[in-house]
């Protein structure tokens, strides 16, 4: 197969190194591109690993295209990529705005898919189940990190997620908790959301936003910041029969008992597990695509506050 990677960032990488342990896995043929603003050493973990690098698009057609570079770069990209590849990977969110018409491009829910790793998780399986047998009053979602400790050896003011004019922000950034959050409890009706610059990071794209959203029978609220010193990703549920606290960073669901369940698969990580997804979808082994550009387009629109 053959694989193309628009731009070489931190998830790419992780995905360079999982696309090739599949295939080796499934024995397939694995040949990778690297199309970069300009050629340059590769990362160290990538040494051993026979890759291409290219500076311009050219006539070659691929199986599959990862969409991984700035977000207000996805849409140039995927225009010019239009007829060269049977199926694309495409990093969170779609877009950076809601300007963009994504059928314009030709992608659909056949070719296309919108990162989603949270939902291949054990622990949001698990609380699927309990969302099934449970009546749920209220949930609340959080995702506070810090910053400048995302990625290791790099100047955290450079990089994108600091520049809103790279789709940058938490906002965007941290979009994964909007989409589960739909993926949980579908569209809501209203969402509120507040959002801005609030810490002293040397950044200026938004670091705080904070969202009610509004459905027939619930109310869900979400925090996601760049500031927070001690990492926090969880979701809380208010039942009938108590709180129910999915804790992503650990993997684990505490039930109202005091019980506590170990949601980890195979000790697999939810990057990897969303591209043995992907193989198998690309394979037709599923047929099902959970992430749709559609529902992309939604769960931006609902992040963006354009609902």
């Amino acid at each position: 197969m053959r694989f193309l990677f628009v731009g070489l960032g931190s998830i790419s990488t992780k995905h360079i190194k999982d696309v090739v342990a599949i295939a080796n896995e499934q024995k397939i043929e694995c040949n990778i591109t690297i199309l970069r603003r300009e050629i340059s050493e590769l990362p160290k973990e990538l040494f051993s690993l026979k890759i291409r690098q290219i500076a311009e698009l050219g006539d070659e057609c691929y199986d599959v295209a990862f969409i991984t570079n700035p977000t207000n770069l996805h849409y140039e990209i995927l225009d010019k990529l239009k007829g060269k590849s049977n199926f694309f990977f495409i990093e969170k969110p779609i877009f950076e705005s809601c300007k963009y018409d994504y059928r314009q491009l030709g992608i659909t829910g056949k070719n296309a898919y919108i990162a989603a790793p949270m939902r291949h998780t054990g622990t949001y399986k698990e609380l699927k189940n309990i969302i099934e047998e449970n009546k749920v009053f209220s949930a609340r979602i959080i995702c506070s990190s810090y910053l400048p400790e995302w990625r290791p050896n790099i100047d955290y003011r450079k990089n994108y997620s600091a520049i809103k004019a790279l789709g940058g922000g938490v906002t965007l950034d941290l979009i994964h908790e909007i989409d589960y959050m739909v993926g949980l409890f579908g569209l809501p009706e209203k969402v509120f959301n507040v959002h801005g610059k609030y810490s002293s990071l040397e950044i200026d794209s938004d670091d705080l936003s904070v969202y009610i959203a509004k459905y027939k029978d619930k109310l869900c609220e979400v925090h996601l910041d760049y500031f927070g010193r001690e990492y926090q990703r969880k979701c809380e549920l208010y039942t009938a029969n108590g709180t129910y606290i999915a804790d992503f960073k650990d993997n684990t669901i505490s039930f109202p008992d005091g019980s506590i369940k170990d949601c980890n698969i195979n000790n697999k990580t939810d990057l990897f597990m969303e591209m043995e997804y992907i193989f198998d979808f690309i394979a037709g082994k599923i047929k099902d695509n959970i992430n749709t550009p559609e529902h992309g387009f939604e769960v931006l629109k609902i992040s963006l506050g354009e609902i």
